[in-house]
């Protein structure tokens, strides 16, 4: 009778143990090259925009003025002080809403005409690339001269523009622009100098979204449309249903670079009207905090509140539309 005895299950080998590769000298050169190159474009962002920023939110929580500042240090008063008189003050939320309401609508404003200028020179015809040149001027020319010259045209004195109005418009009589707080229109009253200070903006950054889109208009295939035609379909549905969905991942990121640009914005409100008659933004606003009231400490909790507002926007722009232009995307 045999007998079978069974073997035991050989043990696993033990694992070896993964060698680190070392990198190559060629490798560890390409790094530091590239550490090399890197280095003086993060020492000038550290520089020009990180400090600046960091010492920003300190000032915005010390009791410090302007003719105290060489002497106060990084660590000052601390205090709350200065956000709640900034959320108390009385001007606070008009301006805030004033911002919201100049904000959105320059920045729909200057989407939909660079969209229209984009639409109109699509196509080519004699003439095209000097009307193209010339859009870009708004855009290119110094602020301080176009709102010079904006001031003069609007004049209620010796501006064009009213003239124009009550020789060939028939206007009673001339309408200050600039410094009307209201005015009526059919009956309605209409925000006149915040209106015209939107007009401003849409006129003068209009080329920036007409570059972005008229690039994007010359990369969308032929093939598509010339379909459409054969189909039969009208302009309109030749726009809504092709040309508008390529379209739409370079109009999300124009209203992200715009709301940020005119959120922010203090040149031209303040060239334009000083922040009276009703367009007192919050950067007009956190100037006049600085050099009217010589409070930097609670200009800065007014910048920091600001950046806040802004964050938070852009927070909710990117949570419930940066989806949706993902899947049309997609």
């Amino acid at each position: 009778m045999t007998t079978v005895t069974e073997r035991p299950p050989a043990a696993d080998p033990a694992p070896t143990p993964k060698r680190r590769r070392s990198k190559s000298p060629l490798r560890r050169e390409e790094n530091r090259a590239g550490l090399t190159l890197v280095s003086p474009t993060l020492v000038i962002v550290l520089v020009v925009v990180v400090l600046p920023i960091l010492w920003t939110v300190m000032l915005a929580f010390q009791n410090v003025r302007l003719v105290d500042i060489q002497s106060q240090g990084l660590w000052g008063h601390w205090t709350l002080r200065n956000l709640e008189r900034v959320f108390s003050s009385p001007g606070f939320w008009s301006s805030l809403w004033t911002t919201l309401v100049y904000t959105i609508g320059s920045t729909l404003g200057s989407i939909v005409v660079g969209l229209i200028a984009a639409l109109a020179l699509r196509k080519p015809f004699r003439g095209r690339a000097l009307i193209r040149g010339a859009m870009l001027l708004p855009y290119v020319a110094p602020v301080v001269a176009v709102a010079f010259v904006w001031q003069v045209l609007l004049s209620p004195d010796l501006g064009v523009v009213n003239h124009w109005g009550v020789e060939w418009l028939g206007w009673d009589r001339p309408i200050a622009f600039l410094t009307q707080r209201s005015y009526e229109v059919l009956g309605v009253p209409v925000p006149m100098a915040l209106f015209t200070v939107i007009a401003f903006e849409t006129w003068r950054y209009f080329p920036f979204a007409f570059l972005f889109l008229i690039a994007r208009m010359q990369a969308v295939p032929p093939v598509l449309e010339e379909a459409a035609v054969v189909d039969g379909t009208t302009p309109w549905q030749r726009f809504r249903f092709i040309l508008l969905p390529q379209l739409m991942p370079v109009v999300a990121l124009l209203t992200v670079l715009r709301f940020i640009f005119t959120f922010n914005k203090f040149d031209d409100v303040y060239l334009l009207t000083g922040g009276g008659a009703g367009t007192d933004v919050v950067a007009v606003r956190v100037y006049r905090f600085l050099t009217a009231r010589f409070d930097v400490g609670l200009a800065s909790a007014q910048a920091v509140v600001l950046a806040v507002v802004l964050i938070v926007l852009l927070g909710l722009y990117f949570r419930f539309f940066g989806r949706k232009v993902q899947e049309e995307q997609a």
